[in-house]
Parts: structure tokens; C-alpha cells; sequence
């Protein structure tokens, strides 16, 4: 099957829907800032697909297979006062723009457009290069130097490229800081890249997930990447598989006004933040990528007294490493060996660092449909002013993936321990399998708790997934963790 044939069905991207069953979303976050009238007269999103054959105007998603306009950062985090540098491709060459928005709650918004670039130059850039599963666009020309104002706030950021002929695609960056805070937030971006499949042609992509053969069908793991590059865009409309749980999580956090810095996974793995100078981390979303220094740097943190929020599920599962680009620049190359080859194990659990170890629980499988969350130890301060009793079932809590405690797995040191959920549910084969959520509190005095499951995040934010008892179990967390009264 040729790459003009590819049916949506089989595309890296729907792959992944039964382990993550709330994707991204029709980026929400940006609803309400744009609209357009379609043929019939009906309002539409500028972010919705437009009915090419009703004449729809409006911005259409870039695709992989005619690259409309790709694009991607060629650095990770960065700090103000700092510059980012962007490599696009324009295909037919024209005009393009750049909007920057910031993540946020913003009355509802879910982002605040910042800065709108000139009209830039767009040119077609080299084919990506492919070298044994790996494909990289390090080649690229740079296309617009973004000198970052020292006075804009910190936070996760999204660059909206649109073309002059009004196609759109989208380049996620991070704006940190190293400000004391009472919580840093930890942006996945080694798990987002893990699940890039760029490009999505039926030809060239891979991620550590799928790979295509020659007749364009998906591969799966055996045959795909054993390294992906940083130096490409992310697939489809260009935004992370799961860069929803991460916003989720930051557009209700900010409503509510917590004290956040903002970080990269790739800042803890290069130590350019210091862990310890905050009250808590947070990975707000699927974090199933890390490498040594990563682990190394929050097992630290939590041992000085830093506190550990997980909130969702198969966290630490892959140990990965980072290297440099075919041009030196550090970080660049993301390698996990996974079962291709001779060669240590790639599970942190076979290396006898099970991830139960730091997170109290761990990962057990994927959860084809949503079944509920089932409240234990309601008498909890977790479960406080929640309105959750003991045995309740919160609907569609435990979805995606799910973690449990292991009994024959080493817990973390700790002087006191909790499960705060206990959720039968059915895997693939039907089997009944259960879910568990758990609190400890490290000798530091550390408090390490994990939601094990996908749906904890998109409970706080997501429309349509909202749930109040989360909303607050999640408040009385962090107001611990931040002390506040």
C-alpha cells in the first residue's frame, strides 16, 4: 500500500488508542479563539477538520505524507532571556506565520496567544534521513530564531505554524526557570518522543513502538526503532500522543493558583534543575521513559524531602539513554533496547530496580474499556471533604493503563503506607485484574503518591471527564505538600 493510501485506521497514532483512550482531544485549550463558517453556515473551530468537499474555510491539519508545514524545536527546555530555534518545512514554499501560546486556565480558554511572528519565508527542506529505524531532520535549515523576553512567565508552551494557504501544525517547547517554587511540574517529553512515529507516511517513520515495511503496513515492537531522534517533528497535527494529560493537569493547577515551575525530563536527566529546591515534583502525565540520572535525581530529591506526584499509570517502566546528535549537540538521541539484541534488560524491574521501588505500586496492563475507580480507606485525608465513602465507585476512573502493588516486589523505605483504591477490572483475555492507588511517606518525610491509571489527569480538566472528587483528593494532596492551610 503506497503512502498516499494509508486509511486512518492504521496509523501509528489510532495504534495507541486503547493505551490511551482520551488522546489529545479537539485541543480544547484552544477552543473559542478563531472561529470559521462552514458551507451550511454553522460556526467551527479554526482547530476542527473542515469538510474539504462542503467548501469549509478555515485551517486544515498538516499531515506527514504532503509535510504542508512540519516543524520542530532544536532545543529542549529553555529559560528566559534565552533563544529557541525553529526548523520548519513548507511545502509548495510560501508564506507562513508563527502564534506562541501559553498553557494555562486563562478563564477557561485553556492558552493566552503571546507573540505573533512577521510573515516568514517558508521553504521546502531536505528529506528527512533514515539510518537503521532512526530518522532525523537535524539537516534542517533554521527557519526563525525565537528570542525569548525575559519578562514572559515560565510554562509549557505551544508554537501554532500556519501556512498562507491555511494549514496548521504545531511545535510543543518549555519555558523553565530556576526559581525556588513550591512545585516543579515535569513535561515527558523523553515518553512523547518514545511514541513519535514521524513521519507518518507508510514509509520512513519509526518510534520505539511501530515501523512501516515495504508495502506500507505498521510494524510492531520487534521491528521498530532502537534509537529516535529529538531532531524531527512529532507526527500528525504535531503534538505528543499524550501532551493532553500534561494540560490538562496545568489548565486546572493554574486556576487554582498553585506555586509552579516548569521543567523537561531531559532537565532532571542533565541536572539543569535542582529537585530539591521545591516541595514536590509533579509528572502529570504517562512517564514511562526514564533514564539513570532521571531516577537518580528524584530518588535523591525525595530522600532530602522533596515530595513525588504521579499522576498516571506505568510510570519508570523503560530505562532509556540520551546522546548527542550527529552534530555534538548533547541530548539529541533517545535509545531504549526494549527485547531486540543481546545486552542488559531495558525493564527497570529486570534489572532489579523494579519501579514499585520509588512509586510504591506498578505497572500491570492495559485496561481495554473504562471500568470504575473504587475508593478504599475513605476515612483518608486524600478522600477528605471528597464526598467518596468507603467502596464507592468512581465511573471511568481507571482507563488506559493500571498499576497495582506486587506483593513479591520491595517497597520504598517507608514509615507509613496506603492504598487508596482497589478496582477489579477486565484485561484483554477478560481476565480480572485489579487497579490500586497509593500514598507512603518516605523516612525524609517525603509523601510519594501514585494514581495508578490514565484517567486521574483528565479528571481535573478534560471536558467531559471531570470529576469533582478528584478535583479535590488532588487539592488536598498538593495542600499538604505546599503546606498551605
Amino acid at each position: 500500500m503506497g503512502a498516499e493510501q494509508i486509511r486512518r485506521w492504521e496509523s501509528g497514532a489510532l495504534a495507541h488508542a486503547v493505551t490511551d483512550p482520551f488522546g489529545q482531544g479537539p485541543l480544547p485549550w484552544l477552543r473559542g479563539s478563531e472561529h470559521y463558517v462552514d458551507a451550511t453556515g454553522q460556526v467551527v473551530p479554526w482547530y476542527a477538520e473542515p469538510d474539504r468537499d462542503r467548501g469549509a474555510r478555515g485551517p486544515r491539519t498538516a499531515d506527514d505524507v504532503h509535510r504542508q508545514i512540519k516543524g520542530f524545536a532544536a532545543s529542549g527546555a529553555v529559560a528566559p532571556g534565552q533563544a529557541i530555534d525553529f526548523h520548519i518545512t513548507v511545502d509548495p514554499p510560501q508564506q507562513f506565520s508563527v502564534d506562541i501560546y501559553r498553557i494555562g486556565h486563562y478563564a477557561g480558554a485553556g492558552a493566552f496567544k503571546i507573540i505573533t511572528s512577521p510573515r516568514l519565508a517558508g521553504i521546502v527542506q531536505p528529506a528527512p534521513l533514515a539510518a537503521d529505524r532512526t530518522v532525523s531532520c537535524h539537516h534542517w535549515w533554521l527557519s526563525w530564531r525565537l528570542q525569548v523576553p525575559s519578562h514572559w512567565a515560565v510554562g509549557a508552551h505551544v508554537a501554532v505554524l500556519t501556512t498562507a494557504d491555511g494549514y496548521r501544525s504545531h511545535i510543543p517547547f518549555t519555558v523553565r526557570d530556576d526559581r525556588p517554587a513550591d512545585l516543579l511540574l515535569v513535561l515527558p517529553d523523553i515518553t512523547w518522543q518514545a511514541y513519535n512515529l514521524y513521519p507518518e507516511d507508510g514509509r520512513t517513520g519509526a518510534s520505539f513502538y511501530h515501523a512501516w515495511d515495504d508495502n506500507g503496513r505498521l510494524l510492531g515492537e520487534r521491528d521498530a526503532a532502537v534509537t529516535v531522534s529529538f531532531d524531527r517533528p512529532y507526527a500528525g497535527a504535531g503534538l505528543p500522543l499524550h501532551v493532553g494529560h500534561a494540560y490538562d493537569f496545568i489548565r486546572w493547577a493554574e486556576r487554582y493558583g498553585y506555586d509552579i515551575a516548569y521543567a523537561d525530563a531531559r532537565d532532571l536527566h542533565a541536572g539543569r534543575v535542582d529537585a530539591t529546591r521545591y516541595r514536590g515534583l509533579v509528572f502529570p502525565g504517562h512517564d514511562e521513559y526514564w533514564s539513570v540520572p532521571m531516577r537518580r535525581t528524584v530518588e535523591s530529591a525525595r530522600d532530602q524531602g522533596t515530595s513525588l506526584v504521579f499522576l498516571s499509570a506505568n510510570s519508570l517502566y523503560w530505562q532509556v539513554e540520551l546522546g548527542p546528535s550527529p552534530s555534538g549537540v548533547p541530548d539529541r538521541l533517545l535509545s531504549c533496547r526494549k527485547r531486540r539484541g543481546p545486552g542488559k534488560a531495558s525493564l527497570w524491574r529486570e534489572i532489579d530496580r523494579a519501579e514499585q521501588q520509588l512509586l510504591g505500586i506498578q505497572y500491570a496492563g492495559q485496561v481495554p474499556e473504562p471500568h470504575p475507580l473504587v475508593v478504599r480507606n475513605a476515612e483518608h485525608w486524600l478522600w477528605e471533604a471528597t464526598g467518596a465513602g468507603e467502596g464507592d465507585e468512581l465511573t471511568g476512573l481507571v482507563a488506559g493503563e493500571a498499576d497495582r502493588y506486587f506483593p513479591r516486589t520491595a517497597l520504598p523505605e517507608h514509615r507509613r503506607r496506603i492504598l487508596l483504591a482497589h478496582s477489579p477490572y477486565r484485561d484483554g483475555s477478560g481476565a480480572l485484574r485489579h487497579q490500586e492507588t497509593s500514598l507512603y511517606r518516605a523516612p525524609s518525610g517525603a509523601l510519594v503518591f501514585a494514581s495508578g491509571t490514565f484517567a486521574w489527569s483528565p479528571a481535573l480538566d478534560r471536558p467531559g471527564h471531570v470529576d469533582s472528587r478528584i478535583q479535590r483528593a488532588t487539592a488536598n494532596l498538593l495542600d499538604r505538600i505546599c503546606k498551605r492551610d
